[in-house]
């Protein structure tokens, strides 16, 4: 064989080689060992999502926690890394977890966005590290310059025994939620909460300004929940003007009303908010009467709330379920007796088991000289 037919067979071969090589580098082939894994969860509008690689303990019990599996404090991990880092938190890729709005971790802020997790852990405390490079492998290439939180907690040991690490969510409430990994017999939880009010609003203001703005419906469900919440007033009353346009269809439903004046009253415009809902009232259907009566219940406003129910009362002549509403006004009132009579009228009228039951409940109560 020719020397040119020797080399360039040398130089196919020595490419053959080589191929695969790098090739293995790209690909990312499971190792059968530690496991992809995702959880997520929501605390009211806030998404939360933790993507991490799962290894397990394999008999290693007591042979976890300040080795060279899950190393204490910051330790220089080698294979071309001279950099002091923390635990990777997970096995393989840096384990990250996203916010979709800025929350607080246990009780310090941090921005909404996706972070890489680590953990700079003690024997008795550990530091919760959130890193902008979410890129990288592991902690190796770790840069403390990119922290954009690092907040203290504890870990508790002699916890009931998880063979693969996890991520669990826990003890969740309406604004914050717990967070732990668990592995082996520890637990290292967080604290993640959220400013209900802020966060909602701010989702409630996203979606006004795209196909929802123009849905009636939707802006009285937005000006509703800003009047709940004692929010934004300004914006809700453009939102509940919007919606009982006649531009838009037009909502007649007193209910729709009842929003705009108990926005406007809120603003200081009392006047303008009565004769608005004194309007209002004339052409209301009784059941819409009663439910704005048992509003202003829930708002504490007992003397108007009975002046509502009195005047569906009297204009309806007692028909369903104008008893009902005398019967809570009176109660909110400290009326029990008076109250109780109106409830055993009610119940003569009441359509529905739902009803029976709750009126017989009420009865109950008022039988035994306790309020509503």
């Amino acid at each position: 064989m020719s020397t040119f037919k020797t080399n360039t067979a040398l130089l196919i071969l020595t490419a053959l080689v080589m191929i695969p090589t790098v090739n293995a580098q790209l690909l990312r082939i499971p190792d059968g060992v530690n496991l992809s894994r995702k959880t997520a969860q929501k605390i009211g509008v806030t998404e939360v999502e933790v993507n991490y690689n799962s290894p397990a303990v394999r008999g290693r019990t007591g042979q976890i926690w300040g080795t060279e599996i899950a190393h204490y404090g910051f330790k220089v991990l080698g294979y071309g890394s001279e950099v002091a880092s923390p635990w990777r938190a997970g096995a393989n890729e840096c384990t990250t977890i996203s916010f979709s709005t800025a929350v607080t971790i246990n009780g310090k802020s941090l921005d909404a966005g996706k972070y890489a997790f680590f953990i700079a852990l003690e024997a008795d405390s550990v530091t919760l590290i959130f890193n902008k490079n979410t890129g990288e492998w592991g902690s190796y290439f770790y840069n403390a310059s990119l922290d954009a939180l690092r907040v203290s907690s504890r870990q508790l040991k002699n916890q009931s025994f998880t063979e693969r690490l996890s991520y669990v969510f826990e003890a969740k409430s309406e604004d914050q939620m717990e967070l732990s990994l668990l592995w082996e017999n520890w637990k290292i939880p967080m604290t993640i909460g959220v400013d209900l009010n802020a966060t909602t609003l701010a989702s409630i203001q996203s979606q006004m300004s795209g196909a929802m703005g123009f849905d009636p419906a939707s802006l009285e469900a937005a000006a509703r929940w800003c009047l709940t919440h004692e929010v934004n007033y300004t914006q809700a009353l453009t939102w509940i003007e919007t919606a009982v346009s006649p531009a838009l269809g037009g909502i007649e439903r007193f209910e729709a009303i009842a929003i705009r004046a108990g926005l406007l009253e809120k603003m200081g415009r009392e006047q303008e908010a009565a004769t608005v809902v004194n309007t209002a009232l004339q052409n209301a259907k009784p059941a819409e009467v009663h439910n704005y009566g048992r509003q202003l219940l829930a708002q504490n406003k007992v003397d108007k709330a009975m002046e509502i129910f009195q005047f569906n009362f009297t204009k309806n002549d007692g028909a369903w379920p104008t008893h009902a509403g005398m019967m809570r006004g009176l109660s909110a009132q400290g009326k029990l007796k008076e109250a109780l009579e109106h409830a055993r009228e009610a119940l003569k009228q009441a359509p529905g088991e739902a009803n029976i039951r709750i009126l017989k409940e009420a009865i109950m109560k008022l039988e035994k000289g306790q309020a509503l």
